[in-house]
């Protein structure tokens, strides 16, 4: 006889697997990815360290599944603010800027699911991460190519370029210690970096454009 899942078995699993990864996510997020340890992510859960180890093997597995999620919620992001735009350009300028604004407002996340050293091998899910944006911001690159609105490239090298220059100056070991809850200079560093990624493809006159000021940019939460 092969026993089959109820569907209020498969939810309750589903919703413990949710909060294993949403403790881990707390802990990434306040503490950078070292924070990220089963037994600390058990007790935020509220389960046994057992549980966690029954969902995810090992650390190197959750953490490279809570990579894949914060992933998969940012390119669900950026996919919703740029198809809401008007155009290849808009879209292009709305993608930029939620990579930017979801970088400053999480910026240890940000951080520690980029580059910061941990004593496991995630390398992998890392590079899925950044492939899956590069992916998403050439295809608006190649967007705006076709429509005449940006001189002929490399959409891939382009969205490569970009992501790096936004995650170095954002987040990275030169990046200034930007205050999350000053909406006014968030709102500033945001502009700042989007007019520039936009310069750096051909977008001379974003500000004319309104394809900068005119985006509402607010800070953000997880």
């Amino acid at each position: 006889m092969v026993y089959r899942r109820t569907h209020q078995v498969v939810k309750r699993l589903e919703a413990r697997r949710s909060a294993i990864l949403a403790a881990a996510r707390e802990a990434a997020a306040e503490g950078g990815m070292m924070a990220v340890q089963i037994a600390p992510v058990a007790l935020r859960a509220s389960v046994a360290a057992g549980t966690v180890y029954r969902y995810f093997p090992s650390k190197a597995e959750l953490i490279a599944e809570l990579i894949a999620e914060v992933s998969r919620d940012e390119l669900a992001a950026i996919r919703q603010a740029a198809d809401a735009a008007p155009g290849p350009s808009s879209a292009l300028a709305a993608a930029i800027i939620t990579v930017a604004v979801h970088t400053l407002s999480q910026r240890k996340l940000a951080w520690s699911v980029l580059a910061e050293p941990v004593d496991v091998d995630i390398s992998a899910s890392r590079l899925a991460s950044r492939r899956a944006i590069a992916g998403e911001i050439a295809s608006r690159i190649a967007d705006a190519v076709s429509a005449g609105h940006l001189p002929v490239q490399d959409a891939t090298l382009g969205a490569t370029a970009l992501l790096g220059a936004l995650y170095e100056a954002l987040v990275g070991p030169l990046a200034n210690d930007y205050v999350d809850q000053d909406t006014v200079r968030t709102r500033e560093v945001v502009q700042a970096v989007t007019l520039l990624a936009l310069r750096a493809v051909g977008v001379m006159d974003a500000r004319a454009r309104g394809l900068v000021v005119q985006q509402e940019v607010l800070p953000v939460t997880p």
